[in-house]
């Protein structure tokens, strides 16, 4: 597993994301998503990625300051979610994609970005969803701790990428959102919106292989968006949005 924290794979995982068109795609997705939130988050003040990695969203946000806990080459700043280096109010948009369940101690940082957030500023999380499919995935398929009855959010990690906890984001948001709200009385959650039963893990992630060939994605898009028509329960993934008010 220390293989996963080394910021030397950084070339690896680019070149997985640049060679798998539906990957790419799923990544496009999410920075669409930011892109939206952004647009409503007051003119002033910055705006933030957490978690950066080999990801390529000053392509569609080029304003955005990208950032890790990783040294990786490129990233604008390096910083530890729990310890923001801003000042306070001085924060108009933070985005995390598949970030928020890697943070051992979740509410410092929620404390941190409702006190760095300026008031209409917001949240934008793509993380993963403990749902009707993936909680099977996550538990006997996935390389990543996955502890959905853990009674509390923070764990004891072994590395920024290795330590994780796969249910987190449910945990935090759905499960315990009466403990949430009294914790941070300064950010209103007004989305949790679970999406992509099936295509993430079918395009096989940062992994080199994909389990489907390109004709057959446009069908995987088709049953995703029946399986959550069906019920959002199907959902893998969920986008979240919150405000501080």
């Amino acid at each position: 597993m220390s293989q996963l924290n080394h910021p030397d794979r950084l070339e690896e995982l680019k070149k997985i994301i640049a060679q798998k068109p539906v990957l790419y795609n799923i990544y496009l997705q999410y920075y669409q998503f930011f892109k939206k939130i952004l647009a409503q988050c007051p003119s002033e003040g910055l705006a933030l990625e957490i978690g950066s990695g080999a990801g390529f969203i000053k392509k569609i946000l080029p304003e955005i300051i990208t950032s890790d806990y990783l040294a990786y080459t490129g990233i604008d700043k390096i910083i530890d979610a729990t310890q923001l280096p801003y000042e306070k109010n001085s924060l108009k948009f933070i985005a995390m994609i598949n970030v928020l369940h890697h943070i051992a101690h979740a509410e410092q940082f929620f404390h941190e970005a409702e006190r760095v957030l300026r008031p209409g500023g917001k949240i934008a999380i793509v993380d993963q969803h403990h749902g009707w499919i993936s909680r099977w995935i996550l538990k006997y398929a996935h390389h990543e701790p996955y502890f959905p009855k853990a009674k509390h959010w923070h764990f004891e990690s072994t590395g920024p990428l290795s330590g994780a906890n796969g249910a987190l984001a449910w945990m935090i948001f759905e499960r315990d959102k009466k403990r949430f709200e009294r914790l941070f009385p300064h950010l209103r959650i007004i989305r949790y919106q679970p999406h992509s039963p099936l295509q993430y893990w079918l395009s096989g992630g940062l992994k080199p292989w994909q389990a489907l060939p390109a004709c057959a994605w446009g069908l995987i898009e088709k049953l995703d968006a029946l399986l959550i028509k069906l019920s959002p329960q199907f959902g893998s993934f969920v986008n979240i949005e919150i405000i501080k008010i």
